[in-house]
C-alpha cells in the first residue's frame, strides 16, 4: 500500500527573519514512517522543515514543506494520485501571522511594514489569523482512504483528550484519532468512529495498531 505521512512542524513567517513554529521534532512521524516501510508499504514521508529529527529515513520519497500552505499544495498534489493510507501527525500551526501595528505619538495604531520589524519601534501588536484546518478536508481529498489524525492536548486529563479525539473523528470523517500529550498523559489513545480507545504504552504499540488497522481498512 501507498501510506502518505506527515511529520514536523509548520512555520509560519512574521517578517523575512522570524517565523511562528513549535516544539514538535518529526521524529514521531519519521519512525512512523520507518514502521510502516519495514511493514512493506511503500511511504510517502512529508516533513515540515523546521523538524530536528536526523534519524534514518525509509520513505521512498521525502518533501518538505514550510507553511501550512505549503502542506496544503503538498497534500493536493499527492491526493491526484493512489494513495491508500494518509497518517497526519504534522504538527500545524492553527494560526498565522496578519498585520503588525505600532502605535504612534498621536495614540493611534499604524500599520508596520518592513522586512525586518526594528525593536526601536516600541512595543509592537500582531494579529494572529486561524490557519485552514487540513484535516477537515483530507476526507473530500483522499476519499477511498483509510485516514488517521492527531490530537496533542495540553489542557485538562485524559478523558478530556479522549472526547476531543472523537470530536476530530467525528468532525473530519477520519478512520481514527490519536489521542496524546500532557493532557492524555504517558501513552498513546486510538479513538475509531465505533467509539472503540485502543491506548498503547509506546511508540511502537501504536504504530503496530495503526499498522493493523491500515491493513484491515478500519
Amino acid at each position: 500500500m501507498r501510506c502518505l505521512v506527515t511529520a514536523g512542524p509548520t512555520a509560519e513567517p512574521l517578517d523575512a527573519v522570524r517565523q511562528l513554529t513549535n516544539r514538535s521534532t518529526g521524529e514521531l512521524g519519521g519512525r512512523l514512517a520507518n514502521h510502516l516501510a519495514a511493514a512493506g508499504h511503500d511511504v510517502i514521508l512529508l516533513r515540515g522543515a523546521p523538524a530536528t529529527w536526523s534519524g534514518p529515513c525509509a520513505a521512498s520519497c521525502v518533501e518538505s514543506f514550510a507553511t501550512v500552505e505549503d502542506l496544503e499544495a503538498l497534500l493536493l498534489r499527492w491526493s491526484k494520485r493512489e494513495v491508500q493510507a494518509v497518517l497526519h501527525a504534522a504538527a500545524v500551526s492553527d494560526f498565522r501571522f496578519g498585520a503588525v501595528w505600532r502605535c504612534g505619538a498621536d495614540g493611534l495604531w499604524q500599520e508596520v511594514v518592513s522586512g525586518k520589524h526594528r525593536t526601536d519601534l516600541g512595543p509592537l501588536r500582531v494579529d494572529l489569523v486561524p490557519t485552514p484546518k487540513l484535516i477537515l478536508r483530507l476526507r473530500d481529498w483522499f476519499p477511498r482512504a483509510f485516514l488517521a489524525g492527531w490530537k496533542y492536548e495540553v489542557d485538562g486529563g485524559r478523558s478530556d483528550a479522549l472526547d476531543r479525539a472523537r470530536a476530530q473523528v467525528a468532525a473530519c470523517g477520519t478512520d481514527c484519532c490519536v489521542a496524546n500529550g500532557p493532557a492524555y498523559g504517558a501513552g498513546f489513545g486510538v479513538v475509531t468512529p465505533r467509539g472503540e480507545t485502543l491506548h498503547c504504552e509506546d511508540r511502537e504499540a501504536l504504530f503496530a495498531a495503526l499498522t493493523v488497522r491500515i491493513t484491515s481498512g478500519r
